[in-house]
């Protein structure tokens, strides 16, 4: 395997709008193309499945 030393950058299109997403030892990051903030996930949170319990939590706020 390839260890991810450097970040790996690729654009995506999500409904119609322009993102980019980065790949870094760290985790990674999607926000809309331009922009330094965006949403970020550790792999640490994804691994222990801390990310979905967050993700899950911020639907059941927005939606209430």
């Amino acid at each position: 395997m390839t260890p991810l030393d450097k970040p790996l950058r690729r654009q995506v299109t999500i409904e119609g709008k322009t993102y980019t997403l980065v790949l870094d030892a760290l985790g990674l990051k999607l926000m809309p193309r331009g922009h330094r903030k965006g949403q970020e996930l550790s792999w640490k949170d994804i691994a222990s499945g801390d990310a979905a319990i967050a993700s899950a939590l911020r639907a059941s706020v927005r939606h209430d």
